[in-house]
């Protein structure tokens, strides 16, 4: 009879420099403290989940493992520099080797090493977006497309399906019909170019960014002896952010642990709200299914936020079917209820932030440490107004600013165009969305339409259409955007036609039925959101009296973005901040409003055709609420100018507001003041 006898290696007892069990709560411990093998750390939002994952590299390293055999995978170098120098003040030491960044730059720096075996070599250079575009480019040249006669989609537009496909494991077809349908009769032209494009950058020994993970996952699935080498090398590895990884993120991860499954991630299911960029939230929900021994850990203490706005934001994400279920329990004292705010309209509801902006400075706190948030940039153009009328300073964090993106100054330009016929940098920017036209061509005809319409005027003491003076400037346009003038031209025809009464909403409709939402298709990857940002600017344009007034606002608005939205400031400079919802994960703030509460604006009327949608917009919802450390206030109004023209719409209460028990919220009825002074 024989037995197997296990030899246990002997190691001197260990002595912690850190008192771990003092230094975190009992949740954070366990997870912290966790033994060999996968980890899932549930880390609620406020939880402390920088921390948990601080003192877990700690732990190990005071445990005897060696720097370099721990990874640390993050989505921004910042959080895995912040990150390593914290360990290093807890253990009062460098950690040179222990390996820590982003994918990207983890996979960059394994691709240096091992270049060659993919065919590249080692000194290959990195393309960024503006590159990855220029290649794609002439690969369109060579492959000689006709891009007019079949609306072929931009480079800008086909670098984005070619990343999509690639981050989510889905071919080029299965990308079109999901998010790009419009473009599915193109499907094997895409599908050709994008070989073409693959060949191109190993010619000139380039990589996209995409290619950092998915040649750095093929390195490892097509060489045993190079994965060996790194499931060695990392016997423990940590990621943070787990929610937001996307399928090529997730397979790279479990192929490095396959050896030791010594893995610990952190994230916050109830906080993945990427899904739009290729965020795969599954990869969270379904880690048990993946490692069956894997220890979970839920770390449901928030140093953050009060008891009240805790219950609000447990009651927002109740509703969800598909999430670790978790109840966030404060830290902290009791403070006052969220209050919920019913306005009559959107321009009440920007009174009203205003206004209470004002007061709740008045009782000492700055405007730096209170935020508005939405779901989607238009949802803050009355407020803007309404802040730059009351000049009351404000910062803009939704990414780039509103009225600065190129579809909203592209539309507007029309607009300014036939207000003032003299307006060159209007018509060259337009000239130059034709086909053919540069800005040599573009200056070539302007200067023609120039002379044209001082003769005009000349000749004529009435004014000259603009339509006319442009028609005689015909000679001087392209071949290869005799189309585009020809629909041009019809265009400033009918915005300078009594139909438009001089009403800007009017004339933003036409310029988009006009052709510009194919341009938009063909343009931008966010096709649909900017379409429905030109929906909604001509729904903020119907409360102007004229074309000229709601060009004068814009350009207030446009200057006012330009000096606030920079992004050094002084301390003693107090700003309100704006944010799209999106852009605030992970910040927080003493008050929060959150407006547009109405279903079709969160959750938007997209999110609602699809339950996962809709349990996105949910976890959005959650994210919002859970940025307030001391006061919420959720506002919604009644009615809205609908994008018909036909005046005002009702709006119905977003249906998250719904699942909020009433009791923990307090109602506020606004009333106009009845007296003066």
């Amino acid at each position: 009879m024989s037995r197997d006898y296990v030899l246990h290696p002997f190691r001197t007892p260990v002595h912690l420099q850190l008192d771990y069990q003092r230094e975190l709560n009992a949740q954070q411990f366990d997870a912290v403290t966790a033994p060999p093998g996968p980890s899932l750390v549930i880390a609620g939002a406020g939880s402390g989940k920088t921390r948990i994952l601080t003192y877990r590299v700690a732990y190990l390293l005071e445990q005897g493992i060696p720097p370099e055999r721990l990874l640390l995978l993050t989505f921004t170098n910042k959080a895995a520099k912040e990150m390593m120098r914290r360990v290093a003040d807890l253990l009062g030491q460098e950690l040179n080797n222990l390996w820590g960044g982003t994918f990207h730059s983890v996979g960059s720096r394994i691709l240096r090493q091992h270049a060659e075996s993919l065919g590249y070599h080692r000194d290959f250079s990195i393309l960024d977006r503006e590159d990855s575009r220029s290649l794609i480019a002439t690969c369109v040249a060579e492959a000689a497309i006709d891009i007019k006669g079949t609306r072929f989609p931009k480079p800008e537009v086909l670098a984005d399906i070619y990343s999509l496909a690639m981050n989510t494991h889905r071919s080029i077809g299965e990308v079109l019909r999901a998010q790009y349908e419009y473009f599915h009769e193109l499907e094997k032209a895409i599908s050709d170019l994008r070989t073409r494009y693959i060949e191109r950058k190993r010619a000139v020994n380039g990589m996209d960014f995409d290619d950092l993970l998915a040649l750095w996952l093929r390195l490892l699935q097509e060489h045993d002896e190079i994965r060996e080498l790194y499931q060695r090398r990392f016997q423990f590895v940590l990621v943070d952010e787990y929610q937001d990884t996307n399928h090529l993120q997730s397979d790279l991860v479990d192929l490095l642990v396959a050896r030791h499954h010594n893995l610990t991630v952190v994230g916050d299911d109830a906080q993945s709200i990427y899904a739009w960029r290729g965020a795969n939230y599954q990869n969270i929900l379904r880690f048990a299914e993946r490692y069956p021994d894997a220890r979970i850990y839920k770390i449901e203490t928030n140093y953050r936020s009060t008891p009240e706005i805790l219950e609000v934001a447990n009651a927002a994400i109740k509703a969800n079917v598909h999430q670790h279920v978790k109840r966030l329990a404060a830290a902290r004292g009791s403070g006052p209820k969220p209050v919920l705010v019913v306005c009559g309209d959107a321009g009440q509801q920007a009174a009203f932030v205003a206004q209470r902006v004002l007061e709740l400075r008045e009782e000492g706190l700055s405007m730096n440490h209170m935020a508005v948030l939405y779901r989607s940039h238009f949802h803050a153009l009355e407020l803007q107004l309404e802040l730059s009328r009351r000049n009351i300073p404000f910062s803009i964090t939704s990414g780039i600013r509103f009225f600065e993106q190129a579809h909203i100054k592209d539309v507007a330009a029309h607009l300014k165009l036939v207000v003032n016929r003299h307006d060159e940098l209007s018509l060259k920017r337009i000239l130059q969305l034709m086909p053919g036209v540069g800005p040599k061509a573009a200056d070539r005809v302007w200067q023609a339409y120039a002379k044209t319409i001082d003769t005009l005027s000349s000749a004529n003491p009435s004014r000259p259409t603009l339509a006319t003076a442009l028609q005689l400037c015909t000679a001087v346009i392209p071949k290869k955007a005799a189309v585009a003038w020809a629909q041009f031209l019809a265009t400033v025809s009918q915005l300078e036609g009594p139909e438009t009464g001089d009403q800007a909403a009017k004339m933003i409709r036409l310029v988009m039925e006009a052709g510009y939402e194919g341009h938009l298709k063909e343009t931008y990857p966010n096709y649909r959101n900017r379409l429905e940002d030109l929906e909604q600017l001509a729904v903020f344009a119907l409360q102007f009296a004229s074309t000229e007034d709601f060009l004068t606002q814009l350009a207030l608005l446009t200057n006012v973005e330009a000096e606030e939205g920079q992004p050094a400031r002084s301390d003693d400079l107090e700003q309100l901040r704006l944010s799209t919802i999106h852009q605030a994960k992970g910040l927080e703030f003493e008050v929060v409003f959150l407006i547009m509460l109405c279903d079709g604006l969160l959750p938007s009327a997209r999110a609602m055709e699809s339950v996962d949608g809709e349990e996105e917009e949910r976890r959005l919802m959650y994210v919002a609420v859970t940025r307030a450390r001391n006061e919420l206030y959720l506002a919604f109004p009644l009615i809205r100018a609908g994008f018909s023209g036909s005046g005002a719409a009702l709006q119905s209460p977003s249906r998250f507001l719904s699942e909020i028990p009433e009791s923990l919220l307090e109602s506020w009825n606004l009333r106009p003041c009845d007296s003066y002074g």
